[in-house]
């Protein structure tokens, strides 16, 4: 079996969809999306204007907060920023544990860390807070925040299990994956060096099936909360890793392999939707290489499948890896170190195949279970090696599920170096064949990992080189995605930052461009325990705004909120200007005579 029946599966297993194509959008469907742009127009004349929105004004940003919530943040923060506790933390949580027992030790943990960044045990007790929240405009999305405790030891064997394929163990396939591809047993501890995401390791079938019953709770939860809830996946709890990995090399070196043509052609360094390659050069190109013939070639590139314009760009290019083509048994592409041709798709066993096959029908399940309830499901990005698989499943689940409105929304990191490209490729696809583009904008969790892995293992930094260049490349994604939204009212984006100034400029530009937050295309997204002053103005304000809401037991939650804690003393400047806020409110109701303020 061979990952070339990878893009079949992914039909079959997704179920039915309309063909891909890389031509214009028809004519009905460029008709739906002004058809909505002029709707929203006429409505406009009846809107209220948009309130003005204070991060500033602690009254109005705390007013959801009793004083004690208060001084609970305001003591969790400066706890965070101590150095010498953060390094010890866990050594000091097990010590409280021993001295205290186990009911005293959660009732200290309720009334400081769980009660701060944590809603409740179940979800059952978590509705009060998710009704409370509601009531000052502020949305949840739940988030079962229970994580396995690993040892490292343990989990870089899990690690090394999953990520490896049956031809790899046996010593024939590792040199064909390129480095960046393949698993290292120094970097087997995804945790290692990221303190804002949950990481999953592949245990059985039956733990990845337990995951999606966890998902799917989630998402009913979500569905009963509100009428515009959403929930949040990770593609890596529903499968054997070793497949993210073998696809993600496969999907890059076939981009790789298209950027070398356009450099032989004189296109080097354009941007991903400006380089179009010149179809007869390429033939040319192709048929000197030697794999294929002159009439295998001509039959790829046909104005069925590209036209007739006589050029062929980057999703013309990923639309012939498709099982439409004959391309898939000639799918070579030239090692640049040893100018030989080698094989693009590796080999699966039949049993590999099969938990492939169950990875992509968990995503279905899913999918489905949100467009039963009218959830927006959201796909979280991971590391920069499962990225590419993990973007091109998700893209096939849009094709299906965001016919009518953005129900799959998919994440974009952008302290990734080419994270423009992608936003602008996916933006061009969705428009060309007539699905609802949806987004998820963020900095990014594995930025020290990232980093530290390229430079052992020896390939390019995927990082923007600095903080200021992953904000101006934030900005550059984010105003691009809201110019679509002005003329596509069907498209909807989740700007997921902490970032005041961030809030600020999509604030600003949502004003330029006429985008009303009554619209619901833009949502802002912030953690639970974090930034009260950037989340409740908004939402009083009138804008979408949502709380990622973790629940779970107190001790099965312990690794979730270490990384909290570890986060807020990574993001110092926020978090000053925060305790800034918590402590002036706290003096306003102590000088005003309001400090038993009862939020109503």
């Amino acid at each position: 079996m061979s990952l070339r029946r990878t893009f079949p599966l992914l039909r079959s297993a997704l179920s039915r969809r309309a063909p891909m194509s890389t031509a214009p959008a028809t004519r009905e469907q460029h008709a739906a999306g002004l058809e909505a742009v002029r709707g929203r127009g006429a409505a406009e004349a009846a809107r209220p204007p948009v309130p003005a929105v204070d991060f500033g004004n602690t009254q109005e940003a705390y007013r959801s907060r009793r004083s004690w919530e208060l001084a609970r943040s305001l003591l969790v923060l400066r706890l965070c920023a101590s150095p010498a506790l953060l390094a010890r933390h866990e050594q000091l949580l097990r010590l409280a544990r021993r001295l205290l027992g186990q009911r005293l030790f959660d009732r200290l943990m309720k009334m400081t860390f769980y009660g701060q960044f944590v809603a409740g045990e179940d979800q059952e007790s978590i509705r009060p807070l998710i009704q409370h929240n509601r009531a000052f405009g502020v949305g949840s999305i739940l988030d079962y925040g229970v994580e396995e405790d690993l040892t490292p030891e343990e989990a870089e064997r899990k690690e090394m299990e999953s990520c490896t394929s049956a031809s790899e163990r046996d010593g024939h396939g590792t040199s064909k994956r390129e480095k960046q591809f393949q698993a290292h047993r120094a970097f087997g501890d995804r945790r290692d060096g990221v303190v804002s995401a949950r990481t999953y390791f592949y245990a059985s079938e039956a733990k990845c099936d337990s995951h999606m019953e966890t998902f799917l709770r989630c998402i009913e939860a979500s569905g009963g909360a509100s009428e515009d809830g959403f929930s949040a996946i990770k593609l890596t709890a529903l499968g054997r890793p070793q497949f993210l990995l073998q696809f993600s090399d496969v999907l890059t070196k076939w981009r790789r392999f298209f950027h070398q043509m356009a450099a032989e052609q004189g296109k080097a360094g354009l941007a991903a939707m400006d380089t179009k390659l010149e179809v007869a050069a390429l033939q040319e190109s192709v048929v000197k290489m030697g794999i294929a013939s002159r009439m295998e070639i001509e039959n790829w590139f046909t104005v069925e499948t590209l036209g007739v314009s006589g050029t062929l760009d980057l999703l013309d290019w990923g639309s012939l890896i498709d099982s439409k083509t004959e391309l898939s048994k000639h799918l070579v592409v030239p090692n640049m170190q040893t100018g030989q041709l080698e094989p693009l798709l590796s080999r699966f066993t039949e049993e590999e195949e099969r938990q492939m096959t169950r990875m992509l029908q968990r995503m279905d399940v899913l999918a489905k279970k949100a467009s039963e309830v009218g959830v927006r499901l959201m796909v979280d990005a991971e590391q920069t090696y499962f990225q590419p698989a993990i973007s091109r499943l998700t893209l096939e689940m849009q094709r299906r599920f965001n016919v009518e409105r953005p129900l799959i929304f998919n994440t974009y990191q952008c302290y990734l170096k080419d994270a423009y490209d992608n936003v602008t490729l996916d933006v061009e696809l969705a428009r060309r064949e007539g699905w609802c583009f949806g987004a998820k904008l963020v900095r990014g969790a594995y930025m020290a990992q990232e980093r530290a892995r390229a430079l052992e293992i020896g390939y390019e930094d995927p990082i923007n080189p600095t903080y200021e260049a992953t904000n101006a490349m934030y900005h550059r994604c984010l105003s691009y995605v809201l110019e679509e939204l002005k003329h596509n009212a069907r498209a909807a984006v989740m700007v997921a930052s902490h970032n005041e100034d961030t809030v600020r400029f999509t604030l600003c530009r949502m004003e330029e461009l006429g985008l009303h937050p009554a619209d619901c295309q833009v949502y802002f997204g912030q953690l639970l325990g974090m930034c009260d002053q950037i989340s409740f103005p908004l939402g009083q304000a009138g804008f979408p705004v949502y709380k990622y809401v973790p629940y779970g037991p107190v001790m099965e939650v312990l690794p979730y909120l270490s990384r909290r804690a570890l986060e807020n003393s990574g993001v110092m400047k926020g978090a000053q200007r925060e305790q800034q806020l918590l402590w002036q409110e706290l003096k306003r109701r102590l000088r005003t005579g309001s400090l038993f303020h009862r939020p109503a």
